[in-house]
């Protein structure tokens, strides 16, 4: 088996980590999980749209083994000042207690919890490092780590989930009821089910998820990411948060006004949408906001949709501009740093389209752009980004990433 220069350097870092902290992974596995572009409708998964993306390679590793024990022992090479995290499965804080609130062990405690409310008992337990290179917010870092704990918690103690969606819905839960963040489905479905080469698109009323190949006349493109270098507090210390029960409120309302919705997606109709507004906008101007911004988002989604299949990556890129702009200015999400990375680009030629990415406020921005302007956005990035955001100035990067497969196990390498 061949591997990248990334690949060889990250299982070279797991090994020194692992001999440094006394953690025994001789013989066992690697698990690779991804990050995640959302190409369509983000932040829909909570308001109930169809979604669309694809894996992204920035990842997190984990190498473990079992360990004949009944005690789970980890170590992050990214958060080493938690020192080695041990527990004993059962044996765990409380959910949203404070006693979890300022580590990163609260994901595999939180895996513990979900898994052990769903009937999964897990009897052994592992020796485990991780490492990982997903920027802090944007690509969906949190899913990553909690489904690749889920998946290899269940592969040490043989455990096997015939639908994949159960497990969806287990990383969901580690987030939404363990750490107390608002999530939704997006992360976790664009990770768990992401092919190499191909989009993920999901309906919600179906719960299905089907691949969808680019167009064959497609011009080629890269996926460039700009993390700001900004640390963004988790989802339930956020502008997310907001947003959600905002969008909730709205559709409480509706309901109480005898509208037949269950979520903001179920408004289809442009006659419908603007006689909503009508009536609401007065009283409930940035709730009516919120729901424009969702609405016109899933029109864009369908024209989207067919772009990628006919291979029309400009116009792809256009409504990836477009959305960022409605999530800018009406379901203000985004941030002063994302906003900076998106003008420093905007104005190159070969950038197809750009916005902000994941949860808001902080984190990331990414860009749809033409193979030969790569070198001028990152020229343009190193140029301007210092100067508009000294503070970040030693911080921010920019990747330049592919589709991948969103999950990936390697054996006999440690």
């Amino acid at each position: 088996m061949e591997f990248s220069k990334e690949e060889r350097a990250a299982i070279e870092k797991i090994k020194k980590l692992a001999k440094e902290n006394k953690i025994n992974i001789s013989g066992g596995k690697i698990r690779r999980t991804s990050s995640r572009f959302c190409l369509g409708v983000e932040h829909g998964d909570y308001n109930g749209t169809e979604l669309f993306g694809v894996g992204t390679d920035r990842f997190i590793w984990m190498a473990y083994k079992p360990n004949g024990t009944n005690i789970v022992r980890l170590f992050s090479g990214n958060f080493p000042k938690d020192g080695v995290v041990e527990f004993k499965p059962g044996n765990v804080p409380e959910p949203k207690s404070p006693d979890i609130a300022h580590t990163w062990a609260r994901f595999p405690w939180g895996v513990d919890y979900v898994l052990r409310r769903a009937g999964h008992k897990l009897t052994e337990g592992i020796d485990g490092v991780i490492y990982g290179n997903i920027p802090g917010g944007g690509m969906s870092r949190s899913a990553s780590l909690s489904l690749n704990l889920i998946l290899s918690l269940f592969d040490a103690n043989r455990i096997e989930l015939k639908n994949k969606m159960d497990i969806v819905d287990l990383a969901q839960g580690v987030e939404n009821d363990y750490i107390g963040s608002p999530c939704g489905k997006l992360d976790q479905i664009m990770i768990l089910f992401a092919k190499e080469g191909m989009g993920t698109y999901y309906n919600p009323a179906k719960r299905s998820v089907d691949y969808i190949k680019l167009g064959k006349k497609a011009e080629d493109f890269r996926i460039v990411v700009m993390d700001t270098g900004t640390e963004r507090p988790g989802l339930e210390k956020s502008t997310y948060k907001i947003r959600r029960s905002e969008c909730e409120e709205l559709v409480s309302l509706l309901k109480k006004s005898g509208y037949k919705i269950s979520c903001l997606a179920d408004i289809k109709k442009q006659k419908l949408c603007d006689e909503i507004i009508a009536k609401f906008s007065k009283k409930h101007t940035d709730l009516c906001q919120r729901l424009k911004y969702i609405f016109d988002a899933q029109q864009r989604f369908y024209e989207m949709l067919n772009a990628w299949k006919s291979g029309d990556i400009e116009t792809v890129g256009r409504i990836f501009r477009e959305d960022g702009i409605g999530l800018r200015d009406e379901y203000k999400i985004s941030g002063p740093e994302l906003e900076t990375m998106c003008d420093i680009v905007r104005t190159i030629p070969g950038v197809l389209g750009e916005r902000m990415l994941g949860g808001g406020d902080k984190g990331a921005s990414g860009a749809l752009v033409r193979p030969e302007s790569v070198k001028a956005v990152r020229k343009a990035v190193d140029t301007a980004y210092p100067r508009s955001r000294p503070d970040f100035a030693d911080k921010y990067a920019v990747h330049v990433c592919k589709i991948v497969d969103g999950v990936k196990v390697f054996n006999g390498l440690l």
